[in-house]
């Protein structure tokens, strides 16, 4: 039997050499939010290393990706601000939930990190990546796309004000160019 092995394929820029989750972390502090509610996924796995270690966040591991949408509800009730970390293939699985939101105007920051897009090797991945930007904007999220590292932490910061300055749900789309794309050997 043979071992598969992972390995990342990116565009012009090396997944290594741009310091993207870095730049979100820093973001992060500076908006002051507090809980992190995560899916675990590969291409967040960076920050959220980065968030477990910084004593003035919660990392909060999440079953599926509507409990972050009620995490973000209940923090913000609570006077707190939070993000959510998902994969693309997880945005289909909270649109019921962000409706809530949505009409409840919660200020809501998804980073949200694509598959089925560069280089993909799972046919399952293509069709949520084709309909995640039009599933989020039926539903009233704000999508702000992303396709260079050097740009994730200027799009970030000011999808995180448009989110916490104007109580709406914004999604930051990180392409599979950033973050590569996997490969099973």
């Amino acid at each position: 039997m043979q071992k598969k092995v992972e390995k990342r394929e990116t565009g012009s820029e090396s997944v290594s050499s741009i310091s993207w989750p870095e730049d979100i972390h820093r973001v992060l502090r500076e908006m002051n939010v507090r809980q992190v509610g995560y899916v675990p996924d590969s291409g967040h796995a960076r920050l959220i290393h980065l968030v477990r270690a910084d004593r003035s966040m919660r990392a909060i591991p999440l079953t599926t990706e509507e409990e972050g949408v009620a995490l973000a509800a209940g923090a913000w009730l609570g006077g707190e601000r939070s993000v959510l970390l998902m994969q693309s293939s997880g945005a289909g699985n909270c649109i019921n939930m962000l409706g809530m939101a949505n009409e409840l105007r919660v200020p809501l920051l998804a980073l949200v990190t694509m598959r089925g897009q560069w280089g993909e090797f799972n046919p399952w991945q293509v069709p949520m990546s084709q309909a995640t930007v039009p599933s989020l904007e039926a539903i009233g999220v704000v999508v702000q796309a992303v396709d260079r590292a050097a740009e994730v932490g200027e799009t970030v910061a000011a999808a995180a004000r448009l989110a916490f300055n104007t109580c709406r749900m914004v999604a930051v789309l990180i392409s599979q160019r950033i973050v590569g794309a996997k490969q099973f050997k």
